[in-house]
């Protein structure tokens, strides 16, 4: 049994990453460029479900650790840093510490009280970049100077290069965080989330493995907002809002939680039906909203879970 879930889990990779290699191939700058926010949004998604699909911990503020990226590679290019090597790192380094710094604050609370306290700290940052003119308050601002540049090694100004490289880095992160689930930490982590007051009465510091895994999630989420800031050429305050947070909980948990390869597909389908069903009527939700229930109430473990053969409720 455990092989045929094995075989079925790398057959889905398989197919998965057969699909998105062709996708360029269609020849259509649009659906690219759509791939491409899928993949940076993926890649925000999988750095939520380590804390919230493994470690239990329901952030509502996560989009601060993606806006903060963002606005680190924008301001740094706004100051005529247009280096790649520099950006990048730059907002993983700035979103790995206000994560380090809220989760530290956070994770001493539980339950509703640590989604109100995440949702507190993002909404405080969304305010603050509001408030700064020089930034463009809450219009945003253009990414001066167009995308990062890499010193001539690698040319993302390139719609396909961009989406190939984004591709490999989705592919990257999420293989690092398979692994790391299956280590010794990932088991950590998840013990903490089944039973703090167990693990930590036979010696494990489950603090400090719950806020490793908050600024893992934070610095990579940072990574996907630095993407997309080059995605979009365009930074805004609404990437550090609750509506983001909210937005990449949905994908979670449309993906199947807790299973790092869930929430890529849950991002896929929900950026895809977005598009489409954005362009058939402005109430698009209302149409997203009875499918996502009905998923949620019927299945368990999401998209992925239906694909593995493990929804059913019983």
């Amino acid at each position: 049994m455990a092989r045929l879930f094995s075989d079925r889990r790398a057959l889905i990779i398989a197919i998965g990453l057969l699909v998105l290699m062709l996708v360029p191939l269609a020849g259509e700058v649009f659906y690219t460029r759509l791939a491409t926010r899928m993949l940076i949004v993926a890649l925000a998604a999988i750095s939520l479900d380590l804390i919230l699909g493994y470690g239990g911990m329901v952030s509502f503020g996560h989009a601060a650790f993606f806006g903060l990226g963002a606005y680190a590679a924008g301001i740094l290019a706004f100051y005529g840093i247009q280096s790649g090597f520099i950006a990048w790192p730059a907002s993983i380094v700035a979103a790995a510490l206000a994560a380090l710094v809220i989760g530290a604050l956070s994770l001493r609370t539980r339950g509703v009280y640590f989604i109100m306290i995440t949702l507190a700290f993002a909404q405080m940052l969304y305010f603050l970049f509001v408030s700064f003119r020089v930034y463009g308050r809450d219009e945003g601002m253009a990414m001066k100077g167009g995308r990062n540049v890499f010193a001539g090694i690698i040319d993302i100004s390139n719609h396909v290069v961009f989406y190939y490289l984004a591709l490999a880095i989705l592919v990257v992160v999420a293989w690092a965080l398979l692994r790391l689930v299956q280590a010794p930490f990932g088991y950590a982590l998840r013990g903490a989330a089944d039973n703090d007051r167990r693990m930590r009465a036979i010696g494990f510091p489950t603090y400090r493995y719950r806020l490793a895994g908050f600024v893992i999630a934070g610095g990579i989420a940072g990574l996907s907002g630095a993407l997309m800031a080059n995605q979009s050429l365009y930074v805004s305050p609404t990437s550090l809002s609750w509506v983001t947070s909210g937005d990449l909980l949905v994908m979670v948990l449309l993906g199947g939680m807790g299973t790092i390869i869930g929430p890529i597909l849950g991002s896929f389908a929900y950026l895809f039906l977005e598009e489409a069903l954005s362009s058939l009527t402005q109430h698009w939700w209302a149409i997203i909203g009875p499918l996502l229930l009905a998923l949620v109430l019927f299945t368990r473990g999401g998209i992925y879970g239906l694909l593995m053969g493990t929804s059913r409720r019983g």
